[in-house]
């Protein structure tokens, strides 16, 4: 049997120290076009207060490479497309600018590089999986955020990582299936203060279903 990769990244968020690396790691590795509003992927921050005291959250971010990405089904050219691997990329040759994935997007994920002339985002960085096995962005945090890997593959460490720990994702609400799994903190106090009180959280159970996980020793 064929296999089927479905490539996803989880993100121990908790970890982030918002040094930047990952952003300055991807402008290099995808030659991003500079500017702080030109960017593949980014730290949001979200400040806040629990009885009485003040906390910051990190939230690194990038293009969520939807199972059902509303970015694709409104772009007029199929410009926006998903290739193997799941993975949604946008074609500058057939991108006419028109701005309707950019508003479709949930995430705000994408931007107008102008030296293109076209929508960009980020890609998984497709073009070094073969050889190096994950993005950029993950090879070069220090505090091992991220971790790129194939839903797919049993073995992966990305799996391992989901089947043993609990999650959420951003948005959820808009049905999109992001494929950015944020892993929920062990310690329950510092989870209180890094989700708000309607926010969702999974097993790898719950999902498997949904995400068309193929589990190739069950098949």
């Amino acid at each position: 049997m064929e296999h089927v990769k479905n490539y996803a990244m989880a993100l121990n968020y908790q970890n982030c120290i918002n040094c930047k690396g990952c952003e300055v790691a991807c402008k290099e590795e995808n030659g991003v076009q500079l500017g702080a509003d030109k960017q593949r992927i980014w730290v949001g921050m979200v400040e806040g207060s629990i009885f009485g005291k003040p906390f910051v959250n990190l939230y690194p971010s990038q293009c969520n490479h939807c199972i059902d990405a509303p970015c694709v089904s409104v772009c007029p050219t199929n410009a926006s497309h998903v290739v193997d691997g799941g993975i949604v990329k946008v074609d500058p040759q057939k991108c006419i600018l028109c701005k309707g994935c950019m508003e479709a997007c949930p995430y705000d994920a994408r931007f107008i590089d102008d030296v293109t002339v076209a929508v960009d985002k980020c890609t998984f960085c497709d073009h070094r999986i073969e050889e190096y096995g994950t993005t950029s962005c993950q090879a070069t945090c220090p505090t091992k955020v991220r971790l790129f890997g194939d839903l797919n593959d049993p073995q992966s460490d990305l799996v391992k990582l989901l089947k043993t720990k609990k999650f959420f994702f951003q948005k959820e609400q808009e049905g999109t299936l992001p494929k950015l799994f944020y892993i929920l903190p062990d310690d329950e106090t510092y989870a209180r203060q890094s989700v708000s009180a309607d926010t969702l959280i999974h097993t790898w159970d719950d999902i498997t279903n949904s995400y068309g996980i193929i589990d190739e020793k069950r098949s």
